[in-house]
């Protein structure tokens, strides 16, 4: 790999002669502008506003825009002329825990290679002391003409520097968090959790750049003849819409749970398990079916028993009815028959 700085990093007394070898690459697949008219390519050019005519690189110089819009010129040999001790060196000023470090000052990545034999002791016992102490190293150097921040650490057997920004250079996250107060409760949380076990670790070298895959898929077929290229599905989004965080949370631990090949199946162990929610009962839970079968069985039970009621009262009905009969049959058996009238016979005069 091709050094972009040589210097030496300053450890106390010790001097550590190195090589800065950029530790990352881009992969972007980068385009150019043309002329979509007739393909002709657009260039820029650097033109002096006063003169109106292109310059070369060697006619260009430095210069500071000053608040009122004019310009003072800088020179190289001004640059120069500061005083600048880590113009060369790496100049490291203290050792810190790792988690020291913000996240958010990280800025680009180096490896630092030993810079000829007699570097080999100095540079493999900074390397184990780093190692043993288990911190890192904070220091400051200067490139592309300014100073700045770095932080030393071991990554397998080379020493690897980060640059960092400058405290100052951090902007106060204000008006980025929710301006509205928001109460989150134990179950989405315990959903959360489950989710996030769920979808578990990853190994980092599995996961690749799909877009600019598909876009040197798509240059390909261009080159190769102008076929048709490949339709792909849009993705669906559902940006914008409201949605019931809860059922969003227990589907996405079931989507989870699928792509692992867990299926339906309750997950054992340590794995992830979705925790019932209080108050949300699905529509076919064993308790609302236990509470179905009571209810039911309590109405069968009251119709049984006003068919009973019906029955007894239409029985006593029979009964009284034909006691009434009996009774009635009975008292015209007693009762005499009625006399028949004889008609007097007429004596004679």
């Amino acid at each position: 790999m091709r050094s972009i700085w040589n210097g030496a990093i300053s450890f106390g007394l010790v001097s550590i002669p190195i090589k800065l070898v950029n530790a990352t690459e881009n992969h972007s697949v980068s385009f150019r502008q043309v002329h979509a008219a007739d393909g002709g390519r657009i260039r820029y050019r650097k033109v002096c506003e006063l003169e109106e005519k292109e310059v070369t690189p060697s006619e260009i110089g430095k210069a500071y825009e000053d608040a009122d819009g004019s310009m003072i010129p800088i020179t190289d040999e001004d640059l120069a002329a500061l005083p600048l001790p880590t113009a060369k060196t790496i100049e490291i000023v203290a050792f810190v825990p790792a988690s020291a470090i913000d996240p958010l000052q990280m800025d680009a990545a180096y490896y630092l290679s030993a810079n000829g034999a007699p570097a080999a002791k100095p540079y493999t016992l900074l390397r184990e002391a780093l190692k043993r102490s288990e911190r890192v190293a904070i220091a400051k150097f200067a490139l592309r003409g300014r100073e700045r921040l770095g932080m030393l650490r071991v990554v397998d057997d080379v020493i690897a520097m980060h640059g960092l920004l400058w405290p100052d250079e951090i902007r106060e996250p204000e008006g980025v968090a929710p301006q509205t107060d928001v109460a989150v409760r134990e179950a989405e949380l315990d959903l959360a959790d489950a989710l996030m076990n769920t979808l578990g670790e990853v190994d980092l070298d599995s996961l690749h750049d799909d877009y600019r895959e598909a876009v040197e898929s798509m240059i390909a077929a261009k080159v190769e003849g102008g076929g048709e290229l490949p339709e792909h599905a849009p993705a669906e989004r559902e940006g914008g819409k409201v949605i019931d965080l809860m059922a969003a949370l227990e589907s996405s631990v079931r989507a989870a749970q699928e792509a692992r090949g867990e299926g339906a199946e309750e997950p054992s162990g340590e794995e992830a398990r979705v925790t019932p929610i209080k108050g949300r009962r699905a529509a076919a839970s064993p308790k609302s079916s236990g509470g179905t079968k009571k209810s039911t069985s309590t109405a069968a039970k009251k119709t049984a028993a006003k068919k009973t009621a019906a029955k007894s009262t239409s029985t006593a009905a029979k009964k009284s009815a034909s006691r009434s009969t009996t009774k009635s049959t009975s008292s015209a058996e007693k009762k005499p028959a009625p006399k028949k009238s004889t008609p007097r016979k007429r004596s004679s005069a």
